[in-house]
């Protein structure tokens, strides 16, 4: 099965482009289309330009739609209500980058169209909490059920790659967990994120050099670890 496409609607051209250029450093395998600017090269949004962007994107899998002003969600809408199968396509209601890039990380491993929607409309960018809020035994998880079976896995890493957790590193960190039973926090300083929320890892803001921790719960938190580890010795090189 191929990844959810996704169409970036943006009134610029340029804008549309530069984070389709973005998502295609984070996101390899997501086919990515733009659909920005008038036919004739000026701002606004082209009915015909996005609905070849939509085809394009289609992989059999859907596509998630992203805009950045309002009239740009209701050219994104007619060109859903044109499909054949309108319920091929989704419109997510997100922050256009933050929510492109949690969409195209959702996509690169893997998840659904809803699941992939779902991920954009949640990237409001504030998934940095104190580190006092670190997992412990018994804590809750995300998805309401109990870890208390379930001990803390600890791992201690120091960032050697050159731009520590930025982008493309995030993203290759959520791409390691994909298919794993395991909530994993990243602890960097004061500071702790999702491991799987490409923004959150970011926004901790670890840079070369700086120690982070690794917390992990659940039945696969050995391996999901091990990932981590694996893949910060290779420099996090996918």
């Amino acid at each position: 099965m191929m990844p959810v496409g996704l169409v970036i609607v943006s009134h610029s051209e340029a804008l549309s482009r530069g984070v389709v250029e973005l998502l295609g450093q984070l996101a390899p395998d997501v086919r990515v289309k733009s659909a920005g600017g008038m036919a004739g090269g000026g701002l606004g949004t082209d009915f015909e330009a996005t609905s070849a962007a939509l085809a394009d994107a289609e992989t059999g899998s859907g596509v998630v739609l992203l805009y950045d002003l309002g009239s740009a969600r209701m050219t994104a809408e007619l060109a859903v209500e044109s499909l054949a199968d309108p319920n091929t396509a989704v419109l997510a209601e997100a922050p256009l980058v933050e929510g492109a890039v949690a969409a195209a990380a959702s996509a690169q491993g893997g998840d659904d169209l809803r699941t992939v929607a779902d991920a954009a409309e949640r990237a409001t960018g504030g998934t940095v909490e104190e580190a006092g809020q670190t997992p412990t035994e018994g804590a809750v998880t995300g998805s309401g059920e109990s870890t208390a079976t379930s001990p803390r896995v600890h791992r201690e890493l120091v960032l050697e790659n050159e731009v520590g957790l930025h982008a493309r590193p995030a993203a290759l960190l959520a791409r390691a967990l994909t298919g794993l039973e395991a909530e994993v926090t990243v602890v960097a300083g004061d500071n702790s994120a999702d491991a799987r929320s490409v923004l959150g890892v970011m926004g901790l803001g670890a840079r070369k050099g700086d120690r982070v921790d690794l917390y992990a719960t659940g039945p696969d938190a050995e391996q999901a670890l091990r990932r981590v580890v694996e893949l910060a010795e290779r420099d996090f090189e996918g």
